[in-house]
């Protein structure tokens, strides 16, 4: 007969063992989310704004598209961080050549430094607003600030702090409901797709898809995947979070468009200041309150994320330590360019350059970088003596490759229009 105490010890034992295993479960939780709320950064906010104002309801059925396309996307490279335990520059100059690596990291960092800037404008922005202050006041503090919360901060607050922080975000839709829109005509141009081949079309769609599908969130996403040391097991579980994240993140976007189509249809957009502004008297000043709450919000989530992706691919592609939980002292070339490239943002703002200029063409460069970027992740993916047995999934392909597809015939009409 078993002695009652092995047995109590036992099932002791088990039941800890199943603790540990949840807890590495929550605990592995966040970095699909966290990449899918930055995604919906200031530059985007704009730049999905600035389409609805520009082009109405008519890419509304682009962002219902483009959701399982951006699943695909990240889940991808999220398999391939798992899988491997390598980054996509490191990959890249392994098996295929390092000029390609090279030049994915330059527009990369010119990508995401232009958008830096113009996240930093943006927040420098909404503050001076507030305060009645000019914003160039506000600049390097907030530079300042965030440099000091990442990198002398715990990782793993920082992680909390961003995932609290994105459900904020959901201040978009309560702001597109208040701009009472035509709910038929909403839904109509959801459903059935418009197509122009307009220049001003064709810029809104690149740039939408840009953001939607922006760079920088594949290597910042499997940077982390790496950094979280998942097993290939927990790749199920990844692919569903990254799905719910990716979900809200083109849900925000979606409502964006449309508050941008009802309350700035024919206002001219030079600064983000000028969109604030806008709100307030054609949808009163809960919007304006929203979108300034939204502003900040979306800011201090994404400048990490910016600044994150560009160190770690720079990191990689050159062989440096690298990572948000090292000390400074061990990852001095991750932690200059972590820097670095927020504090070269602040000085585009400080520049003649618009800001919004900068955002919304830094979405465009982005559409461009796109079908490249993701013709190589599905190189890795499906290549089988890099990913054994674990090869990418059909969906992904699928909506992965029609990512490809739309992005590069996007590219190629752009180009076309500009040289005729």
């Amino acid at each position: 007969m078993p002695h009652p105490e092995r047995g109590s010890r036992r099932l002791r034992e088990r039941v800890r063992a199943d603790v540990a295993r949840n807890r590495e479960r929550i605990e592995g939780v966040g970095v699909g989310i966290i990449t899918g709320a930055a995604g919906d950064d200031p530059a985007g906010i704009v730049t999905y704004t600035i389409v609805g104002a520009t082009t109405g309801f008519q890419l509304l059925w682009l962002m219902v598209v483009s959701t399982p396309m951006t699943i695909a996307v990240q889940s991808t490279v999220a398999r391939i961080a798992i899988v491997t335990g390598k980054s996509l520059p490191e990959l890249t100059t392994a098996f295929y050549h390092r000029t390609t690596t090279v030049a994915m990291i330059a527009v990369l960092a010119v990508a995401n430094i232009l958008t830096i800037g113009a996240d930093l404008d943006a927040v420098a922005a909404i503050v001076g607003i507030i305060t009645g202050t000019d914003p160039v006041w506000f600049l390097l503090p907030v530079t300042a600030l965030i440099g000091y919360l990442v990198v002398y901060g715990a990782y793993a607050t920082i992680k909390r702090v961003l995932i609290a922080l994105s459900g904020i975000l959901i201040v978009y839709v309560v702001s597109a409901f208040l701009a009472r829109p035509d709910l038929a005509d909403m839904v109509r141009h959801t459903l059935v797709p418009t197509v122009s081949f307009d220049m001003a079309f064709i810029l809104a769609a690149l740039g939408l898809l840009g953001t939607t599908m922006s760079p920088y969130m594949m290597f910042w996403q499997a940077a982390e995947e790496r950094e979280e040391h998942k097993t290939v097991a927990q790749a199920r579980n990844v692919t569903a979070e990254t799905a719910i994240g990716m979900s809200y993140s083109t849900g925000l976007a979606y409502f964006q468009i449309v508050a941008g189509a009802v309350t700035l249809s024919g206002v001219a957009v030079v600064t983000v200041t000028d969109v604030a502004k806008a709100l307030e008297p054609l949808a009163g000043r809960y919007a304006f309150a929203l979108f300034s709450i939204g502003i900040v919000v979306s800011g201090l989530l994404a400048i990490p994320v910016l600044a994150g992706s560009t160190a770690y691919a720079i990191a990689d592609a050159f062989g440096w330590r690298e990572g948000l939980d090292e000390k400074v002292s061990d990852a001095r070339g991750f932690y200059v360019v972590f820097v670095g490239s927020m504090l070269l943002g602040a000085l585009i703002d400080l520049s003649p350059v618009s800001a919004v200029d900068a955002l919304y063409y830094s979405q465009v460069l982005d559409g461009l970088l796109l079908p490249f970027l993701v013709a190589v992740m599905l190189l890795v993916a499906n290549n089988r003596v890099i990913m054994g047995e674990h090869t990418n999934s059909r969906f992904n392909n699928v909506f992965g490759g029609s990512a490809l597809v739309v992005a590069a015939v996007l590219g190629i009409v752009m180009v076309v229009n500009l040289i005729g």
